[in-house]
């Protein structure tokens, strides 16, 4: 998910996509660990996107105080 996107959406769908891509990367680990994924670089991907998001959500909050 690029940046552009994250900055479009509202800070409760942010919050919902954050859950749902921790959910996805702990079944991707999950499953990585009981057989090799074809393509491990997803889970790095998805820990880049989970840090798009929580800046996002930083930046918003140090903008309202």
């Amino acid at each position: 998910m690029k940046s552009s996107v994250i900055k479009e959406m509202t800070t409760d769908e942010l919050n919902e996509r954050l859950e749902e891509e921790k959910k996805q990367l702990s079944k991707l680990r999950m499953n990585h660990t009981v057989s090799p994924l074809d393509n491990p670089m997803v889970i790095s991907q998805s820990r880049k996107t989970i840090a798009r998001i929580k800046t996002e959500l930083r930046k918003r909050e140090l903008e309202t105080k």
